[in-house]
């Protein structure tokens, strides 16, 4: 016994309203637009052969993200020691890395962000 298959009620819907967020091209590049790099272009919408350079916040040209995992606990005491001290999560991160880097006799240079008041 087959299965009738059931309509894609979403596609229609889409069809039905003009929608052309469905488009059938497969794109050349795939991942979401934030995982493009500067200078690389996003896949062309509709299909079309315009294509975007992705936008790039200034700040994080040439940087890299550095990840790890932690308890909960520590991000908590992490942010209540940046409270505390009047900084950022990222000025004490940054701060923690040269302290290591001295250590090892590396040179300091994670930078720390400027603190600008009452953005």
């Amino acid at each position: 016994m087959t299965q009738k298959q059931k309509p894609d009620l979403a596609a229609a819907l889409a069809e039905i309203g003009g929608s052309t967020r469905r488009a059938t091209a497969a794109p050349f590049r795939t991942g979401s637009p934030a995982t493009l790099r500067k200078g690389e272009e996003a896949a062309p919408k509709n299909g079309g052969d315009e294509t975007k350079e992705v936008y790039q916040q200034p700040s994080r040209v040439d940087t890299a993200p550095i990840t790890a995992h932690f308890p909960r606990q520590v991000r908590d005491q992490l942010k209540i020691l940046a409270i505390e001290q009047g900084s950022t999560l990222h000025n004490l991160v940054a701060e923690a890395y040269n302290d290591l880097f001295a250590k090892y006799g590396k040179p300091e240079i994670a930078p720390h962000q400027s603190m600008t008041v009452g953005k």
